[in-house]
């Protein structure tokens, strides 16, 4: 999901004007306005919820023994572009044209890049502190680069290294031991067969026992019982074959639409046509082109969130998670600080009875 033709796939969440007039807005299900009233000027906060950080271990019993691809998760889209190096070459992955157009007028290319391309201000510690527990992560080995060096990457590089990521994660699950996360492994620019083979002994070499391996039912008592607390996705079958510590690709609705009201219906589609079987992310994520960045010359990535957050807003809280058709599991947002996403998320599984039940 990176740049074609020029930018063609950049990613931003859902688009929405913002208005305030007095009347009152009466939304049914699944309808969602293009615009929707804010109170006030556009909210730019951005809050790290630390009682959310140790959310899974504080869910009632009768949760303990579902299935982690039947609970509702909150997660994080392009995880790692809150520290894109400003400075760094565009990513060999995208097309000839943005190259060209970045060396021949970097003034004018590099800012535009920069605003579409960074999805997150939170690092990922503070991100699994405020209850993230799915992380994407876009991998790449830099063009022309001898080293054994791997970035995150969205058009340009991050100014740290996948290796420094995974400690750092390490490190948070060793203080919070009865939290899991999932991390999806993907994109894998750049990477060869012995990259990829260095990546997955770095994986394996750091987590050790805290990686569940693909044959084991992921239910928090479970996990819990047997010291596991990552499960990691990885786009790759070749080392699916010969790990089992590594999960199948995680399927992302992507529903590249450049309207709220396409990308809802493309979502409630997907769920009419039925979830899968195990996890999979619901991607609250619009896919802006060329002509949009140019009827906004002022705009960015953030702006365009801050303002989808109401509506946003109202299509998580009608979900359901379970094993039922429409039901969802992984919900994946950009700016996961701001507003109540992650906490929206969360309280989906308060919905969950027992025998589970998704209306």
């Amino acid at each position: 999901m990176g740049i074609s033709s020029g930018f063609t796939r950049l990613h931003v969440v859902l688009r929405v004007y913002c208005t305030c007039p007095d009347k009152v807005l009466k939304i049914t299900p699944y309808e969602v306005p293009e615009h929707i009233p804010m109170a006030g000027p556009l909210q730019t906060f951005v809050h790290v919820c630390h009682e959310n950080g140790r959310w899974m271990s504080r869910l009632p019993e009768k949760l303990w023994d579902i299935p982690l691809y039947n609970l509702a998760l909150p997660g994080s889209h392009d995880t790692m572009t809150y520290c894109l190096d400003k400075s760094s070459a565009v990513s060999g992955n995208e097309s000839k044209l943005v190259k060209f157009l970045n060396k021949c007028l970097p003034c004018i290319v590099r800012p535009i890049i920069m605003k579409w391309s960074i999805t997150q201000v939170l690092t990922v510690t503070e991100q699994l502190e405020a209850g993230v527990r799915y992380l994407d992560f876009r991998i790449a080995h830099k063009t022309n680069d001898p080293s054994m060096n791997l970035y995150f990457v969205h058009m340009v590089y991050t100014t740290v290294t996948v290796q420094d990521i995974l400690w750092e994660i390490l490190r948070w699950l060793e203080t919070h031991p009865q939290e899991v996360v999932i991390i999806a492994c993907r994109n894998f620019d750049g990477l060869t067969k012995r990259l990829h083979n260095h990546l997955v002994a770095c994986i394996k070499d750091i987590f050790q026992c805290k990686l569940c391996p693909r044959n084991v039912v992921p239910t928090l008592r479970t996990m819990w019982h047997l010291g596991h607390q990552l499960i990691v996705s990885y786009e790759e079958e070749v080392e699916l074959e010969k790990h089992c510590e590594l999960w199948p690709p995680i399927p992302y609705w992507w529903g590249n639409k450049t309207s709220t009201r396409a990308l809802i219906r493309y979502l409630e589609r997907m769920k009419r046509m039925g979830r899968p079987g195990k996890f999979f992310v619901a991607g609250i994520n619009l896919t802006e082109n060329l002509r949009y960045i140019l009827v906004h010359p002022f705009g960015s990535l953030k702006k365009m969130t801050l303002q989808s957050l109401p509506c946003l807003k109202i299509w998580i809280k009608q979900q359901y998670p379970g094993p039922k058709k429409k039901c969802i599991n992984i919900i994946a947002g950009d700016f996961i600080g701001n507003n109540d996403f992650v906490k929206d998320v969360i309280e989906l599984n308060t919905k969950i009875n027992l025998p589970l039940h998704c209306q």
